[in-house]
């Protein structure tokens, strides 16, 4: 098994980026929700947690393609 390049690495620390923002996002979206219904918070509370965690999504789907579309051009 050969060692990994510096590349290689960058590229596993992006994608673990990725997937702990994608993580964070859907927890941190499930528990503000449910915090916001307890407390009776307005619906545009809602409304901007919702965009944030779509935000959230948004970032981790870019750099998830980008470092897939990094992997096949090494090939």
């Amino acid at each position: 098994m050969t060692k990994a390049t510096p590349r290689e690495m960058a590229q596993a620390r992006q994608a673990r980026l990725a997937a702990l923002v994608m993580c964070v996002a859907i927890v941190g979206w499930v528990v503000l929700q449910w915090i916001g219904r307890e407390y009776g918070w307005q619906a545009r509370f809602a409304f901007l947690i919702d965009f944030a965690a779509l935000a959230a999504f948004a970032w981790a789907l870019i750099v998830t393609f980008r470092v897939w579309r990094a992997r096949q051009g090494e090939r």
